[in-house]
């Protein structure tokens, strides 16, 4: 049957934040004529609202989607005879809905992380083998150009065999401490970010290698954020959330909602229902996730990963390097050069999750050194749209006509669990001081 001919996919979208636009967006709009988005499901109908008020006034006429509260998920996949649902749902609850919609007979799209503990993770791999229904993980860091190209590169053998990858990741003044401000903040919401946003770092190794991890080594702690540096360094305020709050006037850590109409209407306007914050003290207390965090991996194929994230730095961006047997390859990515203070009128912009660089956004090299070569520079075009183009790629990939990819870069609930590994292993590591071998906690 042709795709002009097929009938419409009915899609439901779980969880509807900021990062939900994406896919409302895509859905309501560019594959509106492949898959009917057919229901929203959240904990806040508020949300759900604002969602609806954006559809409606990009595509004016057409009839509001369907909004159901959290605890008619169920009620909803039958109700609207849904076949596909996509979760953006804080990431402890993703196992909930995902299990919910694969024993209901539905594929699943699910942001990343797809869970935040092994015994979740087992949960839905287990759901999946049971059912043999789909589980697609929101990867798009696969989907940017550069990253497609270093794959590329590293099959072609153009640096031999792989043995060590260095990695580190700068999450600037912005960005980073914004992770701090909301529910990500405490460790049993998000797994910490070594799972929240690692995940996305250790898929792109585990990708590139084509292998999994299998001895993990990591130390990390609360450097930067969190009330006690906070006050040892007197960046600590009296405050608990900056809005209505004094004493969060000039700071420059303050995340004034009432600012951005975005945040003011998802947010700020949502929270009498729910009482979320979103808007949190970064020095405040209640943080119990790490800054800064060093993670050495042993993989299966003999290589080694040294990795590092900080959360607090000046700019934001990575550098990654490859050595081989016949050479090296790096990458330099600055995504933002500076982080410049935050006025109260909101002149540099809030940062929303998995929002696009700033116009400060810096340069990408990727320079190929083979053993008794000049260096040679590997010109890439990047994409428009979120992450390098990586968004727009991801989503043709996910409700477009499926094409073969022969980089592979669709990743499944398999490739999900093996980006949690690590940073689970390197959670236990902080905990216990010890390596920790990852077929301990998930065997993938």
């Amino acid at each position: 049957m042709s795709s002009d001919t097929a009938p419409r996919r009915r899609a439901a979208v779980v969880g509807l934040g900021a990062r939900a636009r994406l896919f409302t967006e895509a859905l309501s709009g560019p594959y509106a004529d492949r898959i009917e988005l057919a229901g929203f499901c959240d904990v806040n109908a508020h949300r759900m609202a604002v969602h609806n008020d954006w559809i409606t006034a990009d595509h004016p006429g057409r009839p509001p989607v369907p909004a159901y509260a959290a605890e008619d998920f169920e009620l909803m996949l039958r109700r609207e005879r849904i076949d596909l649902v996509v979760v953006c749902s804080v990431d402890r609850t993703h196992d909930h809905y995902i299990v919910a919609a694969l024993e209901a007979g539905c594929d699943v799209v699910t942001e990343k992380p797809m869970t935040t503990d092994a015994r979740r993770a087992r949960r839905i791999l287990d759901t999946r083998r049971r059912t043999g229904r789909e589980i697609r993980v929101a990867f798009n860091y696969r989907y940017n150009p550069v990253h497609s190209t270093v794959r590329e590169l590293l099959a072609a053998g153009e640096i031999g065999e792989v043995g060590s990858v260095h990695f580190e990741w700068l999450l600037d003044l912005r960005h980073g401490a914004d992770y701090f401000r909301r529910w990500h903040r405490e460790k049993a919401n998000s797994g910490g970010l070594m799972v929240h946003k690692a995940t996305h770092h250790f898929d792109l190794v585990n990708w590139w290698l084509g292998s999994r991890p299998e001895t993990v080594f990591a130390q990390g702690g609360l450097f930067f954020y969190g009330d006690e540096a906070g006050g040892r360094r007197g960046l600590a305020r009296p405050y608990r959330r900056a809005h209505g709050s004094p004493a969060a006037d000039g700071d420059p850590f303050a995340l004034h909602l009432a600012d951005s109409p975005v945040l003011g209407a998802l947010y700020l306007d949502a929270e009498r229902e729910d009482g979320y914050h979103r808007d949190q003290n970064v020095f405040g207390p209640g943080v119990t996730i790490e800054d800064d965090m060093a993670v050495i991996v042993r993989y299966a194929s003999g290589a080694t990963l040294t990795y590092h994230l900080t959360a607090y730095a000046p700019w934001e961006g990575y550098r990654i390097a490859f050595n081989g047997s016949e050479g090296r390859l790096e990458l330099l990515v600055e995504e933002s050069t500076w982080s410049p203070r935050r006025t109260r009128d909101g002149a540099t912009g809030p940062v929303l999750h998995g929002a696009g660089t700033d116009a400060r956004a810096g340069r990408t090299e990727l320079l190929l050194r083979r053993f008794w070569e000049r260096p040679r520079e590997v010109r890439v075009a990047t994409g428009e749209g979120g992450h390098g183009g990586g968004d727009v790629r991801m989503l043709a990939d996910l409700f477009g006509e499926r094409a073969e990819d022969p980089l592979g870069r669709a990743a499944d609930a398999t490739d999900g669990a093996r980006s949690l590994v690590t940073g689970l292993a390197a959670n236990r590591s902080f905990e216990t001081g010890l390596p920790v071998r990852a077929r301990e906690l998930l065997d993938v």
